[in-house]
This record gives C-alpha cells, structure tokens and sequence, in this order.
C-alpha cells in the first residue's frame, strides 16, 4: 500500500473512531487529508467517489468495522462511521519485548508528521459541530503506553527522508571529538536500540554502509536532491548492522530529584537512596536534554562535565 494512500486511510479511521455521529461522505472529503476538496467540477467529484468507495473496501477488508447509517430522518444521504467498541481489541498481554514495541509506535503516533492530519481532522469535525471525542485522538495513547523517548529533533526529517528516499546531510559529532565533521548519508532506515536512535545508510564520503546516533547529530538534518534517488539493498538487516557497534563507554550520574517529576530520569535509574538517583549513560548530550526537560524536578550533582552540559543548556533555553 503507497504511503500516501496508508495515511489517508489511518487519518480515516480516527475520524469515523472519533464521532458519534454518521458522516456524511461529504463532511469525510472536507475533513480528512488526503481527499481532494471539492471545486465545483464533474472530474473532481467522481474521482473523490471512486477513491472513497476503495478507501471503504480497504477498510472492510481489513476487518475494520465500518457502519452506515442516518441520523435522523431528515438526513437525505447515508452517513458512516465506526463505534469503538465494535472496533477496540479484547484485553491484550505483551512480554517486555512486545511492550516496548507497541510503546515506540505509539510514540513515533505522536511524534510525527502522521499526527498533526489527523488532529486537524477532528478539529474541523468539531468546529463544524460534530459531536466527537477529542479525547480519542493520537494524544491520548500518551498514558496508556511504556515511554520511549521520541523527542529528539532530527528523528522527523530523517524518518522523512528515508520515506522519501532523499540522501541527507548533517554534522556529526563522533565519540570523544572536539568537533562535528559533515556527513552524506543515503538513509536505508532509521530504528531502536537499546534506548537510542540511529540512522543506518551508505555513508556517500566513505562509499560503505554506516550508522550514526541521532543524539550525536549537531544541528540540522538537511536533505537534498530529489526523491527517489536510491533503495536499501534487499536482505539488508538494519537491526543485525546496529547490533553489531561496540559498546559506549558507560558513566554513573546522580541526579537529585525534587517533587513528582523527571518520570524519565526515575524509570531509567540503576539505584536510588533517597532523593538521589544513579543514572548510568554513555551520550552526555542526551542525558543533559534529558535532565533539562525536567526543570526543577532534577539537579546533577556529578559528574561535573553532565552539570556543565545541562547549564548551558539552561541557559541557551533561557536566551
């Protein structure tokens, strides 16, 4: 299924999820992206009908139960949506392994571009007096999931580009250097390890394939060139190629913790005694953004370079 046309029917599926009402095909085509708006013409209706009678027979062959009806008999057309329970899975059990999945697609849900449509979507379904549930929409996955960290600001345009196929460019601060150097990368894919972000692809400067921490990424992620460029080798194992890198060199922080926060910093902790915890890391740069992010819920006391880190990013935060 083309991208475009899995986007679509995701932001289709929250709307129908997310009334209670029946809409209208024409209240769908003005809500939902991906469906091309009304301009009067006779080529433009019939080609939103025929797309939307597939995008139905995808649904229903998916298994999604799709209802049609009216609200009131006054409606003078069939209407459509999908009731939640009809729709919501049984009570399922995951082991850590599963968890840990289903908690990064929710995040990934949230963190991006997908989600914004689908926001919009309902948004417009209320402003034009839809009885919905916003409250059912991609955010609200946000408590009921294990967390894995999404927010790291490169991980959109490189998910993009990989989608796309466009190489990249971007400076990249390796292991123990003082400086970034700029890499070309052809991204294949962009996956988890192990709690960190990386990007594999063909390093175009070194002609050979490379991975690459996103939190080692300085700065922004540039893509160029024109989509479709290239193509991840078939057989190609991003996870068995991440797997392989050496490990990073590990150092214990103790953090101070004040009040109910920094929930990251508390799941992540190896120790604790008292207030204070034991974080171990390997990526100063992550652990500083990490405990930045929690403000006055989080103070490092050692080691000095973490302090240093996170009070000039404080500041920076502070302008």
């Amino acid at each position: 299924m083309a991208a475009r046309r899995a986007e679509r029917l995701v932001n289709l599926v929250i709307c129908l999820l997310s009334t209670r009402q029946f809409l209208t095909a024409e209240r769908i085509r003005s809500a939902v992206p991906g469906y091309e708006a009304a301009d009067g013409s006779r080529t433009t209706d019939e080609a939103f009908k025929r797309m939307f009678e597939r995008d139905k027979a995808e649904l229903r062959d998916l298994g999604v139960p799709l209802e049609t009806g009216r609200n009131s008999a006054f409606d003078s057309e069939d209407g459509y949506r999908i009731t939640r329970r009809e729709y919501e899975l049984p009570p399922v059990s995951f082991d850590a392994a599963e968890a840990t999945a289903v908690g990064l697609a929710a995040r990934l849900w949230q963190s991006a571009t997908l989600g914004t449509p689908a926001r919009n979507a309902l948004l417009k379904l209320r402003a034009g007096g839809t009885d919905i549930d916003i409250d059912a929409g991609p955010g609200s996955l946000a408590g009921a999931v294990p967390h894995v960290d999404a927010s790291d600001p490169s991980l959109p345009p490189l998910l993009d580009a990989v989608r796309r196929s466009r190489p990249v460019r971007f400076d990249y601060l390796k292991a123990g250097a003082e400086d970034a150097e700029r890499r070309t990368l052809q991204p294949w894919g962009v996956l988890s390890w192990r709690r960190r972000w990386y990007v594999v692809g063909l390093d175009r400067d070194r002609g050979e394939p490379r991975s690459f921490r996103l939190s080692r990424i300085v700065g922004d992620v540039a893509p160029f060139g024109k989509p479709g460029e290239f193509s991840r080798p078939e057989g190609f194992d991003l996870a068995s190629y991440v797997s392989q890198r050496p490990p990073d060199h590990s150092v214990t922080a103790r953090i101070r913790i004040n009040g109910q926060g920094a929930g990251q910093l508390r799941r992540l902790a190896s120790a604790a005694d008292g207030d204070i915890l034991s974080v171990a890391y390997s990526d100063v740069s992550r652990m500083a953004r990490l405990v930045a992010s929690a403000g006055l819920a989080a103070e490092v006391l050692e080691p000095a370079e973490l302090v240093d880190e996170v009070t000039r990013r404080l500041k920076a935060a502070a302008g």
